[in-house]
């Protein structure tokens, strides 16, 4: 069947796309590098008619024009999924604009399924439709099928820059379900930059999750410096048949698999494939992915779903936190109440691993951080999680952490053999204060280690 007759029926202007938008709909971006250009240029420039158009989108990339009109709360209420640094900025802001929506990342497609009651318009960025009438989400699986299914209107901004994603399914929408089509500038794909050569501390922490990997391992890996060493230091080791579930293909993935550790040939599930939810990095990694039947794009609740998690062996998840508690409480995603991110999937790989037969899952960062505005060296192990600072991992979740001075495992503990354990992972500068402040809250032994 040809379908460039309908193709040319649905093909309009950005400008004339938008007027479907009324003050009041709620307008869904997409996600990640399908977040739109055109299309969210010509609704900003009617930003005038509106008193509130609710915006949904997450893992921007890109400057948001909607963001950069005059008193952009006045006319829009922007909801991150998951938040970027430029979406961080837009929070700052002020002026009741932005603002994050909590979510487990496996549940995100049933949110639009089952709870989330309206999307009149979803419009995002797509490959250039096949010969089969398909437009490909790119590296943007996630919650796509569910997200079209449940708008009223659907309009597609074609990219013929946007890669072309293999999947397992749900990787694009047909043009049936499209009801316009708008053909962008072609921008480049948005970039996140290698994060260079990995400090001292990333390469330490590294080090330690490396004695927990082995032949056969299947990797989820989330993303950062400490990550990205991790991923150097198995792209030079000499692990072999090796296997990827995760949520976010990053670059490290795509030198693993050059030097040909990757295999999937021991993968319970999906075996020879890289299953990922999205993907996000720099031009060499959309090359790797660009048509690579090594590589299946699926929806996020399978890729994220626990059930499928624990069918893999030898599971092992790796993820960066911002502080913990001497509870074993784990923040990822708040500094107190200013937001850094989201809870993105890192309670679904914590919990899906532990259910994996010989699955570990890893939660590391650096023992200290300084104070941008004093200069002040601090821990980021505390007796309690700084006040307002939100729970991604609850204390009974955590399997291993990390930091530079030591690796723990924590499942099973008391709480004061827990604090003990935790407290010998912190800057020696700090453990004696975190010592008294444990011996206060009646969660530290005098048998003890000091």
């Amino acid at each position: 069947m040809n379908y460039q007759d309908d193709y040319k029926k649905k093909l309009t202007t950005a400008e004339e796309a938008v007027k479907c938008i009324k003050d009041g709909d709620w307008v869904d971006y997409g996600w990640c590098t399908g977040t739109p250009v055109a299309l969210d240029k010509a609704l900003a420039a009617r930003a005038e008619e509106f008193n509130t158009v609710n915006i949904r989108a997450g893992m921007v990339l890109h400057p948001l024009a909607i963001a950069q009109v005059e008193n952009p709360g006045e006319h829009f209420t922007y909801n991150s999924w998951h938040m970027t640094g430029i979406e961080r900025k837009y929070i700052d802001l002020g002026e009741d604009f932005a603002f994050y929506n909590p979510m487990r990342y496996s549940e995100l497609p049933k949110f639009y399924r089952q709870h989330i009651e309206t999307v009149n318009v979803a419009m995002f960025q797509v490959a250039p439709m096949d010969k089969f009438g398909f437009f490909n989400y790119g590296p943007n699986n996630s919650h796509m099928k569910d997200l079209v299914a449940k708008a009223d209107k659907v309009i597609v901004e074609v990219n013929e820059n946007m890669i072309n994603c293999l999947g397992g399914w749900a990787e694009s929408v047909h043009i049936n379900d499209v009801d316009m089509i708008v053909e962008g500038d072609n921008p480049p794909m948005d970039i996140i930059p290698d994060s260079g050569e990995p400090s001292d501390v990333d390469k330490k922490v590294a080090g330690y999750i490396m004695e927990e990997i082995q032949d056969g391992s299947c990797l989820q890996m989330g993303i950062g410096g400490m990550v990205n060493a991790v991923g150097k230091m198995i792209a030079e080791s000499d692990l072999k048949d090796l296997s990827v579930h995760t949520e976010m293909f990053i670059d490290c993935f795509v030198d693993i698999a050059e030097q040909g550790k990757i295999t999937g040939r021991r993968k319970n599930i999906d075996p020879y494939r890289m299953v990922y939810g999205f993907g996000a990095g720099t031009q060499k990694m959309y090359d790797f992915l660009d048509n690579n039947p090594a590589c299946m794009s699926v929806p996020i609740d399978y890729v994220n779903d626990t059930i499928a998690i624990s069918q893999l062996d030898n599971f092992v998840s790796i993820n960066n936190a911002v502080d913990c508690d001497i509870f074993g409480q784990i923040n990822a995603e708040t500094n107190g109440t200013k937001h850094i991110g989201g809870a993105g999937g890192q309670l679904d790989f914590v919990l899906g691993a532990y259910r994996a037969n010989n699955g570990k899952s890893f939660i590391c960062m650096s023992s200290t951080f300084k104070n941008k505005k004093t200069g002040e060296t601090l821990s980021r192990i505390r007796p309690t999680l700084k006040e307002g600072s939100i729970v991604t991992d609850t204390r009974s979740n955590i399997d291993f952490f990390v930091t530079e001075y030591g690796k723990v495992r924590l499942k099973g503990m008391p709480t004061w053999q827990k604090a003990e354990s935790i407290i010998s992972c912190a800057h020696p500068d700090f453990r004696d204060q975190l010592i008294k402040e444990a011996e206060a809250m009646k969660i530290w032994r005098r048998s003890n280690k000091r």
